[in-house]
């Protein structure tokens, strides 16, 4: 990646002209989908398998979301093994976003899995297990993920109410060892090891996050290799493109790990928005050509970082939850019929 950037620099090339190393999507609602009958198509209007869709478009990584225990079994490991074996077989990489949770975690929820313990010793040692014993699991199933998540959008801690940020101990003590299942795993390679924490564009917040887990001494700056964020334009007016190129560009000096924006996205269609767009991207159209525009600024920012190797756009394929829990109707690059948007192409542009 630094020889991509210094021969760009040599050319008079742009950063954003200097291929990211991981361009992805999430596509953890395939087979959902595909049960409720969804048959995708390319731009041609020709029916093929989501990931060919993809890999012809230029994805080369998927990002899947891991659910501990379900209630009907979607997102659970094994739905996980499943299309990840779908993603190798069409040359895709791999990145298993664990949520340690039985349902979404996010900054709002991050439910303990059913029947875990809640006194922390405890805790980290179901977390150490149960994180080691699914990284065997794909080893076995001839998975090498290139990059796990130990958690998901976790500003607000993981593992409640444990790993609640009243208590960065704590949440220090899960993530170390969440990370250390992954590095006694079988799996070979090992893949990097990833933080994850929402709102990228503020710095503020990222510092304080991170400055308050390695502070407690348990957590090591070794024990991961990644920073990713989500970078979403709908929720805030401050989530302008400058403020998360300063934010990732401070994170980058700060810690010095890989960077990459893991969840982001632009509608098709937003006609009643909740809040303000961010000034700086209030002239993007609500259209594929808004959305190539935009994926093609936030990759650009990525580049510019230090250590910004990666993108990944959320459930662009998930037609049935269009809004993608936003307030715009539509964020996903998949028409209603499942025919793939001119957009779906930008990753072979960025």
């Amino acid at each position: 990646m630094m020889l991509t950037r210094f021969v760009a620099g040599l050319l008079g090339l742009s950063a954003a002209d200097a291929a990211l190393t991981y361009k992805g999507v999430d596509w953890s609602s395939v087979v959902v989908e595909e049960r409720a009958g969804v048959s995708y198509k390319n731009t041609n209007g020709n029916a093929q398998p989501l990931e060919n869709i993809l890999a012809a478009n230029g994805v080369n990584t998927v990002r899947q979301r891991v659910w501990v225990n379900p209630a009907d079994g979607n997102y659970n490991l094994d739905y996980n093994i499943a299309i990840a074996k779908r993603a190798k077989a069409a040359g895709l990489g791999v990145y298993i976003d664990f949520h340690y949770s039985d349902t979404w975690a996010d900054p709002a929820h991050q439910d303990t899995p059913s029947g875990w313990p809640s006194a922390v010793g405890d805790l980290a040692w179901k977390l150490y297990n149960y994180t080691l014993d699914a990284a065997n699991r794909l080893q076995n199933a001839g998975i090498q993920p290139n990059i796990v998540s130990i958690g998901n959008e976790i500003r607000a801690g993981l593992l409640w109410p444990t790993g609640r940020t009243d208590n960065f101990g704590n949440i220090a003590q899960l993530l170390h060892s969440a990370a250390w299942g992954i590095k006694d795993s079988n799996l070979n390679p090992k893949p990097k090891i990833m933080i994850h924490l929402d709102n990228g564009w503020n710095w503020d917040t990222q510092n304080w996050w991170y400055t308050s887990a390695l502070g407690q001494g348990t957590l090591e700056l070794s024990d991961f290799d990644m920073m990713g964020v989500s970078f979403y334009p709908f929720y805030n007016e401050r989530a302008t493109l400058s403020s998360l190129k300063s934010s990732l560009d401070n994170m980058a000096r700060t810690w010095n790990k890989e960077i990459a924006v893991v969840e982001t996205d632009w509608p098709i269609s937003c006609p009643s928005p909740r809040y303000s767009f961010p000034a700086d991207v209030r002239n993007i159209p609500f259209t594929a050509d808004g959305q190539t525009n935009f994926i093609k600024k936030v990759a650009g920012v990525v580049s510019s970082v230090r250590g910004g190797t990666g993108l990944f756009y959320w459930e662009p394929a998930w037609i049935h939850n269009a809004n993608l829990g936003s307030s715009c109707a539509d964020n996903t690059m998949f028409s209603q019929s499942g025919q793939a948007l001119s957009s779906l192409s930008v990753f072979q542009q960025i």
